[in-house]
């Protein structure tokens, strides 16, 4: 069945880049290019008394190539993830849909396959996903990494939130971190809160294992790969915590078309018989409902599979309907929301003071003012860790010399 358009039951969208793209793919492994959505943030546990000899057993079996360490910052979210039966439950049933497609594209970079489980944890696997500075997609991105793993965003398309460009493009960034860093962790810590911060914490801890920089590491950072470990353990052991798979509004038999025409998808959705919004969530890159393919650069649609009854309203659609719509391409804006707050600059005191309030950890003072744990105890002549609440920390500044700019995070 030809209708002037190729189908086909798959495509490899494999992103082309630039010898210069290429070459700016190390200065972007530097940035912070991922913000999640879903992780939540936990107090550290001092002291684990809940050790389950079971989940340890069961990591371990299911461990392939990215070491699923079983501790107790592992079993915190654990409880937590076990416990969203309902959200657990949606997440199985989209992964019927979205793992097939990360598998292709982890596979052609030779990726483990379990990196396909960090979209639960970074977007809910919802293709729409934005996060409070502006990373978008399935995958996080922000736009700057975006742009340098060869994904377009104008006034017609955002490939970020396109599940096959998209899951390409990360897949290349876990190949260059981790041919940077050596370990699958470390390149799971990096995509969270960039390759310099990771480099950062390994000198301070003077190891190339997660576990012990992990406390130099930011403090999303710290929370994220336990709860990527325990986001895998539980969708792989669901059986085991009652979590059941929930259906999915997706069409899970389809086809890919490339046009190199205007498209209206509301339009195409009529001839198909389906609701729009059906098939926009298959299509969830195209912004205005319209796929704007041309014959210098044809675009993909996926489409529920077709019977001949369709074939006539479908072909009208793809090769006669004419749209109003200005064809001209602008490309996108960077829309990382932390661009667009203001920059106050404000004295720095040479010395301020911190009142400890119930529950304040002294690492978590130290991230507060950016400063380590040892310089608390050597200011305050501390000599342990141990603070109560009331208790007044002095917190020297080593910017009091001149004026700093702060920018406040969105």
């Amino acid at each position: 069945m030809k209708i002037n358009v190729l189908f086909a039951s798959c495509i490899l969208a494999l992103t082309s880049f630039s010898a210069a793209a290429q070459q700016q793919r190390q200065q972007i492994l530097s940035l912070q290019i991922i913000d999640t959505v879903a992780v939540p943030v936990l107090p550290e546990t001092p002291t684990f008394y809940n050790h389950n000899y079971v989940f340890k057993a069961r990591l371990d079996s299911i461990q392939k190539m990215v070491p699923l360490s079983y501790n107790e910052h592992v079993q915190k979210y654990i409880d937590i993830y076990s416990g969203r039966k309902d959200m657990m439950g949606k997440m199985l049933g989209l992964s019927e849909y979205y793992f097939p497609v990360f598998e292709k594209a982890l596979k052609y970079y030779n990726i483990p396959e379990e990196i396909k489980y960090l979209p639960v944890i970074e977007s809910s696997m919802n293709a729409h996903a934005v996060s409070r500075v502006g990373a978008t997609g399935l995958w996080q991105f922000m736009f700057a990494t975006a742009k340098d793993y060869g994904l377009n965003m104008d006034n017609f398309v955002d490939e970020r939130k396109d599940p096959i460009q998209a899951s390409y493009a990360a897949a290349a960034y876990f190949k260059d971190a981790y041919q940077e860093l050596g370990d699958w962790l470390l390149a799971i810590a990096a995509y969270n809160c960039g390759m310099g911060n990771v480099k950062r914490a390994i000198i301070k801890a003077d190891s190339h294992d997660f576990w012990e920089i992990r406390p130099y590491l930011p403090q999303e950072t710290r929370n994220y790969v336990p709860a990527f470990i325990a986001a895998l353990y539980v969708m792989k052991c669901s059986g085991q915590h009652q979590i059941k798979s929930q259906p999915t509004t997706f069409v899970k038999n389809t086809d890919t078309i490339q046009v190199s025409r205007f498209v209206s998808l509301p339009q195409l959705a009529t001839a198909l018989s389906i609701e729009a919004d059906a098939l926009c969530s298959l299509n969830p890159a195209y912004k205005k409902k319209i796929v704007n393919g041309t014959e210098e650069e044809p675009k993909r649609i996926i489409i529920p599979k077709v019977n001949m009854a369709q074939f006539a309203q479908i072909y009208e659609v793809l090769n006669n309907t004419e749209l109003d719509v200005n064809p001209k391409v602008f490309l996108a804006s960077n829309d990382d929301r932390r661009l667009k707050k203001k920059i106050v600059a404000k004295p720095v005191a040479a010395i301020s003071y911190h009142k400890v309030t119930p529950g304040q950890t002294l690492s978590a003072i130290a991230d507060k003012y950016q400063v380590e744990v040892q310089d608390l105890k050597v200011w305050n002549g501390l000599k342990s860790s141990s603070i109560v609440p009331g208790q007044k920390l002095k917190i020297h500044n080593p910017e009091s010399s001149k004026r700093k700019q702060y920018a406040i995070k969105g």
